[in-house]
């Protein structure tokens, strides 16, 4: 019963919980790779998992929260140039813009997270800071810190599209 029991959350929410991933860590075979780790995370755990409020939150969360652990072994900081490729994914349902990927991944830290919990995992505020273990206050500002950014990045690039 537990198996099958897990078996459909991960079917109905492995896609959901890979956007957002995505959208946070800007590359694929990363997020797929995290999101793995955290489902077996997840099957490890199950019988606190399945009854946590916000189980898809939990497997994003822990996907970031593996993530920061990778990046802390490595020791060294990645630079990059702030484009980030969205590899196309075979149905075609899951693959994110590469333009708002880019202003996605320009946000802090805390924003980007915000976002991914809010929007792409469609969590409530007070889901949203429980998960992140802050204030619904906080999650507040943050979202609209975030989308404020997001508009004017989007809005610049448009401006741009059109001029050239």
């Amino acid at each position: 019963m537990e198996q099958l029991e897990f078996e459909e959350f991960y079917r109905s929410g492995q896609a959901v919980c890979l956007r957002a991933v995505l959208a946070s860590v800007g590359d694929r075979e990363t997020a797929e790779d995290l999101v793995a780790e955290a489902f077996t995370r997840a099957w490890m755990s199950w019988s606190t998992v399945s009854r946590h409020p916000a189980p898809y939150g939990w497997i994003v969360r822990t996907a970031l929260n593996v993530r920061t652990s990778w990046w802390r072994r490595r020791r060294r900081e990645v630079v990059t140039d702030g484009a980030y490729e969205v590899v196309d994914s075979a149905s075609g349902d899951d693959v994110l813009d590469p333009v708002l990927l880019t202003a996605l991944r320009r946000l802090p830290r805390r924003q980007q997270e915000v976002i991914v919990f809010r929007v792409f995992l469609d969590l409530d505020t007070r889901a949203t800071a429980k998960v992140l273990g802050i204030a619904e206050g906080t999650v507040a500002v943050h979202l609209a810190r975030a989308l404020a950014a997001l508009r004017q990045h989007l809005l610049t690039q448009r401006v741009l599209e059109v001029e050239s």
